[in-house]
Order: C-alpha cells, then structure tokens, then sequence
C-alpha cells in the first residue's frame, strides 16, 4: 500500500472525502502512478496532483479510473461534483481580497482639488488666493443670512415648531430572517418500503451541503431507524452525515457519509 503525503491542512472537507476516496481505490487496484497514468490517459504528474490534494481532477479522470477498478462511477462522479462546488467557493473566496488590494487608490475630489504642483510659488500668488477666499467666505455668509431670514418671515413665528420626533412615524420593526423550512414526519409503510411523506426518491445522491425535501425524507427515515440526525430541517449537515455512516455501517454498505441508491434502500427497509 502507497505511503501518502498528509494532504494539506487548508483543504475543503468535501475534497478531502473525495481525495480519500480516490488513493482508496488506487491502492486497492495494485497499481503504479505510471501504469494508473497509461490505464487513464492522464499523466503521472496530473495524477500526483489530484491524489496529492494541490489539484480537483476533472469528471473525465476519476470515470477513468473507476473504469480501470471495475468501480461503478456514479457515486465517485456525486462525490466529484460535490467538490468541485466545494473548491470553485473556496478559490473565489481566495481571489476576491486580491482582486480588492489590485484597485488603485482614488483621492477624493476634496483633496485633490488642494494639491499643488512642485516648484517655485509665483510672486504675489499667496496674496492673491487669501483675497480670494476671503470674498468666497463673505458671500457664503451673506447668502446663508439672506436665506435664512426668507425662511423666518415666510414661517409664522408665534407658532411652536413641531419637534421632529412628533412628526417621525411609528419605527418598522427590522426585518426578521426567513426560518428555515419546517418538516413533519408521516411515516407509512407501502409495499415493504417505508416512506415519510417528503419524497419518493429512491436514487438521489445527498451528500453534505445538499438541502431540500429529499435530505429532510431521508432525516424521517434515519429517526425511524434509531440514528439521531438532528432536527428534521432539510439541511444536510454533520449531524445528518454522522447518522448516515452509522446506518451504512450496520447495513453492511461501504462508510461515505453519502446518501446514494445503496443507502436508500437500507433506510426503506
């Protein structure tokens, strides 16, 4: 069995899972990195990458390579495709603050308005812009005085203004966050299958991040067997993923944390 490098610390749990998965199936094939290479038509080096954790290998690779174990591809592909979301967030969280220090700075107009060209002041010029904002200063006075008494004698001085909390309406309540959407459990049992009353699937593939009816049927099916996913929200999270791989495990199916065919047919039973 290959002795692996520690994947990075950084790395996404759900690339995680899925890297994991994928040096599991190699080392089972008893396979080189230059026979896995001309078994896939992907080079060595891409293959050093991939298993290595530095580089999401695409769909087509890890087909390949299920092709080259006698591996059925669906649940490697759902695995991939749940990293590959998992890993496009994680670069564009990593671009953006760059992105942001790449802007050029942009004075603002009041400050650029003061800035000076270098060299030599010409003769007489600080004289000439005190006297010119001197008369600026006068006629922003005079216009302020000339304004303000238009106002008082067009207004009815014996009457108290009306102060600006009388007038201001009731506050609007802040807006309250959406809850997330509630599930209830309608357990019947049809034909030998148990359902909840959430969904009829028996094939989606759920895996951590997923959300929706389906997640919140299977979170039913899990509480009827015995295994605590939490509360029955739709969100598939650690709690959900933990209950999953103890019903994997009692059910005798390979331990993913990945809601596939297989586990769907344990969790009906």
């Amino acid at each position: 069995m290959s002795r692996w490098a520690v994947l990075p610390a950084g790395l996404d749990p759900r690339v995680r899972q899925l890297v994991v998965r994928l040096r599991r199936l190699k080392d089972h094939s008893g396979l080189t990195l230059r026979q896995l290479a001309a078994r896939t038509g992907y080079s060595q080096k891409s293959w050093e990458r991939y298993l290595g954790g530095r580089s999401l290998p695409p769909a087509r690779a890890v087909e390949a390579l299920a092709r080259v174990v006698d591996e059925d591809p669906t649940r490697l592909l759902a695995l991939r495709e749940v990293a590959g979301e998992a890993w496009a967030r994680r670069r564009a969280e990593a671009a953006a603050p760059q992105e942001a220090a790449a802007e050029p700075e942009l004075l603002p107009v009041e400050a650029a308005a003061v800035i000076e060209p270098t060299g030599s002041p010409e003769p007489g010029r600080s004289a000439r812009v005190a006297l010119v904002a001197g008369a600026v200063a006068l006629v922003l006075a005079l216009s302020t005085a000339a304004l303000l008494a238009v106002r008082l004698s067009a207004g009815d001085a014996s009457q108290p203004t009306t102060p600006l909390a009388a007038t201001a309406g009731p506050a609007s309540p802040p807006a309250s966050r959406p809850a997330a959407p509630a599930y209830i459990c309608r357990l019947e049992r049809i034909d030998g299958h148990w359902y909840a009353g959430l969904s009829r699937t028996r094939g989606a593939v759920l895996a951590n991040g997923h959300a929706g009816p389906d997640v919140a049927e299977a979170q039913c099916l899990l509480r009827r067997a015995g295994l605590s996913p939490g509360v029955i929200d739709g969100i598939f999270g650690p709690l959900t993923e933990g209950a999953v791989r103890r019903a994997q495990q009692r059910a005798g199916l390979v331990v993913d944390g990945i809601i596939g065919p297989h586990t769907w047919k344990a969790l009906r039973r």
